[in-house]
């Protein structure tokens, strides 16, 4: 039985994305909680099936940020990866997309793949 994520907590979310920043590790069980809330927060605001975010190895989900529509069968044309701490820090917006991307801290295929549009999902300062 998949295991249900925690609701979405953006002050979670801005306390670890200050933690990252002051180079203090986050713990594996905390890590793994934030980002199956932030990727069932994504799947909440934008659902759909037409791209698969994937943030080894803690989760995937499948998001829609356009009229596309649902992909039916096996895994979308559209594929996003990151690692868990990127994620979490674009969806602080304490990344950005464009900055992740150029630095290949993403990995996009697929003429959808541009998440630019969902981040961030709070505001860092």
């Amino acid at each position: 039985m998949p295991r249900k994520p925690a609701p979405f907590d953006a002050a979670a979310l801005t306390g670890a994305v200050a933690s990252l920043h002051a180079d203090e590790p986050l713990g594996r069980g905390e890590t793994a909680a934030l980002v199956r809330a932030v990727c069932a927060e994504l799947a909440r605001l934008h659902p759909g099936g037409s791209i698969e975010l994937r943030v080894p190895p803690f989760a995937a989900v499948q998001l829609a940020i356009d009229d596309a529509g649902r992909h039916r069968r096996g895994t979308p044309p559209n594929v996003v990866e990151c690692a868990p701490d990127v994620l979490l820090r674009l969806a602080a917006g304490t990344l950005v997309w464009t900055d992740a991307a150029a630095r290949h801290l993403v990995r996009a295929s697929g003429v959808r793949s541009d998440l630019s549009a969902v981040f961030p999902l709070v505001k860092c300062e």
